[in-house]
């Protein structure tokens, strides 16, 4: 067993950090709310650390999921980040969906320092999280991959390197990239379905069974009919995400029109006051459009 540190402890971070104990690894946490992570210990065990520096000191792990680069770079870098308490031949392992520049940037000062850095943002949703499920997609070096796959283990049903520092990122993106089309799709379905007098959820019934059958519809589509969004993945992170994409695309020369139509229409929804509601809130807005 390891002894690792966790830095972030939202509604990610709080089981996966979780998993990482009861699987038996030694775990010490930061969270940048300390009575969050004292609560974290509380249920857990484990300790918790007065900044990420100190959670991470001696640890041969230091995971982290927080909300964006800004965030990362807080508790990585630094005189009181975790990269400032590191031993030599330690990997760090990130699971913030972040911009792949700063996976390479973090990247590079760990190498800097004697340690590694690893990209592994995760798909999933706090479900995943709390089930010990999530799908994790790295970037980085093999050594180092080989080294956490087995600890990333205590909370990913599935778990791959998909190339080198940034690579994790990247996959993420295309992850986000299908997801925002396919909610659109089901959002547009489930309205065109209510204005043709249709029971929705007996279409679904038979649609689901077919070429149209997602992740989204399977777990979406009840809340969708419901008109409940007051949980799940939120439009403002969504639209952080998509924005990653978007910037990526202008740097790599990818066309992505639906995305960038989708992201406008996220826009909609945090005008109605849904930030926060679950990304399938896109029939909301479709529905409110077609009652004015």
């Amino acid at each position: 067993m390891s002894e690792v540190a966790f830095l972030g402890l939202g509604v990610m971070g709080y089981p996966m950090a979780g998993h990482l104990k009861a699987h038996g690894h030694g775990v010490v946490v930061y969270n940048r709310t300390a009575a969050k992570a004292q609560k974290w210990v509380a249920e857990h065990g484990g300790a918790s650390a007065p900044s990420p520096r100190e959670a991470a000191r001696g640890r041969e792990f230091v995971f982290a999921c927080v909300g964006n680069d800004d965030d990362l770079r807080a508790v990585a870098l630094g005189p009181e980040g975790a990269f400032a308490g590191m031993k030599p031949g330690a990997v760090f392992v990130d699971h913030t969906t972040a911009s792949a520049d700063v996976a390479r940037e973090l990247h590079r000062e760990a190498s800097r320092l004697g340690f590694s850095f690893v990209d592994a943002p995760v798909s999933g949703g706090e479900a995943g999280a709390r089930s010990g499920a999530l799908t994790v997609m790295c970037g980085g070096d093999e050594a180092a991959y080989a080294r956490a796959e087995p600890v990333i283990a205590s909370y990913a049903r599935a778990c791959r390197l998909m190339g080198g520092v940034g690579a994790g990122q990247l996959t993420k993106m295309v992850n986000q990239l299908c997801i925002a089309g396919l909610v659109q799709g089901l959002a547009e379905g489930l309205h065109f379905a209510a204005r043709a007098g249709l029971d929705r959820q007996l279409v679904i019934d038979v649609i689901s069974k077919g070429a149209a059958q997602s992740w989204q519809m399977d777990n979406r589509h009840k809340t969708m009919i419901a008109g409940k969004f007051d949980f799940g993945f939120a439009v403002d992170w969504m639209r952080k995400d998509l924005a990653i994409c978007l910037a990526e695309a202008r740097r790599n020369g990818a066309r992505l029109p639906v995305a960038a139509l989708v992201d406008q229409f996220y826009a909609d929804v945090q005008a109605m006051g849904g930030g926060r509601w679950d990304t399938s809130s896109l029939i909301a807005r479709l529905e409110k459009q077609g009652r004015a």
